[in-house]
């Protein structure tokens, strides 16, 4: 298929235009690919690894979440911005990022996704970031054990190691997903909307006191591993949509 159709889709799709305050720059970041897709390889960080492995699986587009060029861009290519950038250069292939919208997607974002492996109910948006909210809190029916919300988690996830914060007791009537890191605004935004518990990628050591004193627990799922979903989903449209082969690298930090 052609480049430009495939990236006019996501770009309408997970609605870029939506995002101008989103520190990444959204879209294509490097032009390396020819102008007609016949494969493309779907993935968390644009890491060095990731594009090796694009490059193994003779892909010419590789969709990333965390990609390269943030904010003002490059001031200089040097040192591994140099080699990510040949890589894809002299592999052909085109990187495109896609951060916050693909957070905040209500169908194909990493949170709705995680709402959705939770099972909760009439989500709402939460968390604002850089002008848009890009996470959900919902209802659980009847109150859900943390260890049962764990467990649906890890199993969903590939088994990563869920680390929870809080009341052991605590049966979770609404929760406040955003994945990725967990910040101080994303406590307060839950605490306001109601949240006995936050669903997050990673939790840092400063932030303890703050959640229990919200009355908030806290499950980390890893950051990694929260920011699959949403690269899945679109993975699985874009095949569905376009019938090109894609393929899904795998590369776990651990974090």
């Amino acid at each position: 298929m052609k480049l430009a159709d495939l990236t006019a889709f996501l770009d309408s799709e997970l609605d870029l235009a939506g995002f101008s305050g989103d520190l990444s720059n959204n879209g294509i970041q490097v032009a390396g690919g020819d102008q007609e897709v016949t494969k493309a390889v779907f993935a968390v960080d644009a890491a060095l690894e990731t594009i090796e492995y694009a490059e193994d699986a003779k892909a010419d587009f590789l969709f990333v979440h965390h990609g390269i060029s943030w904010g003002t861009g490059f001031r200089r290519i040097t040192g591994v911005d140099a080699k990510r950038i040949s890589l894809l250069f002299s592999a052909g292939i085109t990187l495109y990022a896609a951060h916050l919208p693909l957070d905040a997607h209500a169908e194909l974002g990493n949170n709705a996704g995680l709402c959705k492996i939770l099972g909760a109910k009439d989500l709402a948006p939460f968390c604002m970031v850089d002008g848009n909210n890009i996470g959900f809190t919902g209802t659980l029916s009847r109150g859900c054990a943390i260890e049962t919300v764990a467990k649906k988690l890890k199993t969903a996830l590939g088994d990563p190691e869920c680390n929870f914060y809080g009341d052991p007791e605590l049966k979770a009537k609404k929760i406040a997903v955003v994945s990725g890191g967990c910040g101080e605004t994303v406590l307060l935004q839950a605490a306001d909307a109601g949240a006995d518990l936050v669903v997050t990628g990673e939790f840092k050591h400063q932030l303890y006191h703050l959640a229990r004193e919200l009355g908030l627990s806290v499950i980390a799922a890893g950051h990694y591993a929260t920011e699959t979903v949403g690269v899945k989903a679109v993975m699985e449209r874009v095949s569905s949509k376009f019938g090109i082969e894609v393929e899904f690298a795998d590369c776990p930090t651990g974090l």
